[in-house]
């Protein structure tokens, strides 16, 4: 369980996420919309403990956030934030093994080589692990990133649930292999109960097919909290984005 009491964050005194309270299920899929400037990459990064709140308080698990070590974090948290440049020429499989760092100490083991090719194989980049990542296209390095992430979260580690943090995953890839990723996330959930996924789309179909639950911001606060079909309306819609719905959208 991730949740947050009355969380705020500032900026030169400009509120940037105030007085957010939300609760977010373990093992569904919680998806973030909002306006430009409604601060969900904001919220995102106070959640993956990137940034502290100004007030307020998260808890992961029933620890408080501030009590867990980076490490112990990152055994059980894996964030694909939105930039994804690297300075350095690593090759496609030395990217998707830092996923597995938290893991081991002075090399990786056999399993984390394991499970470095499964997350690979998963994400379609296995046949290029040996390619210099800094000479793939946005979207074979949006891939590669996921393979890294899910390679951080693969297994449980002592049982204790996991969490994925995904701001704006789906930048750089194109209808089919976002609809592709997106099923993908939802098919690794079903055999891994124990994960919740959090993430920050812009695509407002996308976030009615696929989500669980969805966390409607604006300016900075929380507009509606709930199920698509009650977050979603057309009152709703045209207060937070100011689009007038003419036909109806999918959701499941």
């Amino acid at each position: 369980m991730i949740s947050l009491e009355n969380v705020s964050f500032a900026v030169k005194k400009k509120e940037l996420v105030r007085e957010v309270s939300a609760e977010f299920a373990p093992g569904k899929m919680h998806l973030i919309l909002g306006p430009n400037g409604a601060g969900k990459s904001t919220l995102v990064r106070l959640i993956s403990g990137e940034l502290a709140p100004s007030t307020g308080a998260i808890h992961f698990d029933g620890t408080n956030l501030r009590d867990l070590s980076l490490l112990q974090q990152a055994r059980r948290r894996a964030v694909l934030s939105q930039n994804l440049e690297l300075t350095f020429p690593l090759s496609v499989g030395e990217v998707v093994m830092l996923g597995r760092y938290p893991h081991f100490t002075d090399r990786p083991r056999a399993e984390d080589l394991a499970i470095r090719e499964e997350a690979m194989r998963l994400f379609g980049v296995l046949a290029m692990q040996d390619r210099n990542y800094l000479t793939l296209s946005g979207g074979e390095k949006q891939r590669v990133q996921f393979a890294r992430v899910f390679a951080q979260i693969w297994t449980a580690v002592a049982d204790r649930p996991r969490l994925l943090l995904l701001d704006e995953p789906l930048t750089f890839l194109d209808i089919f292999y976002q609809y592709d990723l997106m099923r993908k996330i939802r098919d690794f959930m079903s055999g891994n109960p124990g994960l919740t996924v959090i993430g920050v789309v812009h695509d407002i179909n996308i976030a009615a097919k696929f989500a669980d639950q969805i966390l409607l911001l604006r300016n900075g606060t929380v507009f509606a909290h709930g199920d698509p079909r009650t977050v979603l309306t057309e009152k709703s819609i045209l207060e937070v984005f100011r689009v007038v719905i003419q036909d109806r959208f999918e959701i499941n």
